[in-house]
């Protein structure tokens, strides 16, 4: 992956959440505050905006970048975790304007854990976690299996979006959703379903 990839990926994400950004949103406010969607669309446009006006010229740069925005920019919980996995997934790539396959995965299992950090949650807690780890499991295996960017990220994002829709029938143990206890089951978590669409971006640009 280089700076350019990464970027339209980066992109390519900030397009699809704005495209999703309604389901988000109805998606949280039957389990959560309501504003996942608009909270991750203006999340991922001050993104864009602040890599278009000065874009590193290394990778990992580019996610410690992308991920200080997430952070200063969103509130409530999701700008904490996802700027935590992208700047974590920067931090742990080598320097350079180019990284290798295994690198980006060892970057994004370094992101995976940012997030489990940060938040607490396992998988089955109906959390981004529950995308994020089948995704990252499908990526290191494709990766070890020989496969390329494109077809490692086309089994990430399958992975991610299975892992998405498996939350809906899961009672969550962490967050906003968890105070709902049993009521919170029969509703796909927003955080997992942003985080498939986020696997799917990778997909599509590298396709």
């Amino acid at each position: 992956m280089d700076v350019a990839l990464a970027l339209a990926w980066l992109r390519a994400s900030a397009g699809a959440v704005a495209a999703e950004s309604d389901r988000l949103t109805r998606l949280d406010s039957a389990i959560g505050d309501g504003d996942h969607g608009v909270n991750m669309n203006r999340g991922f446009a001050a993104v864009v905006a602040a890599l278009d006006a000065t874009p590193p010229d290394a990778v990992g740069a580019l996610f410690v970048k992308a991920g200080g925005t997430l952070i200063s920019k969103v509130g409530g919980a999701s700008g904490p975790l996802y700027g935590s996995a992208l700047r974590a997934l920067g931090k742990a790539l080598p320097p350079g304007p180019e990284v290798e396959l295994a690198a980006l995965a060892g970057g994004l299992e370094a992101g995976l854990e940012a997030v489990r950090k940060l938040g607490g949650a396992e998988p089955g807690d109906k959390t981004i976690v529950d995308a994020y780890r089948p995704a990252l499991d499908a990526f290191e295996e494709a990766v070890a299996g020989g496969a390329d960017l494109a077809g490692a990220a086309a089994a990430a994002a399958r992975a991610a979006d299975e892992g998405a829709r498996a939350t809906t029938a899961m009672q969550a143990r962490k967050g906003r959703a968890s105070y709902l206890g049993e009521r919170s089951i029969g509703h796909q978590d927003p955080g997992a379903t942003s985080t498939a669409l986020i696997f799917k971006a990778l997909a599509d640009v590298t396709a």
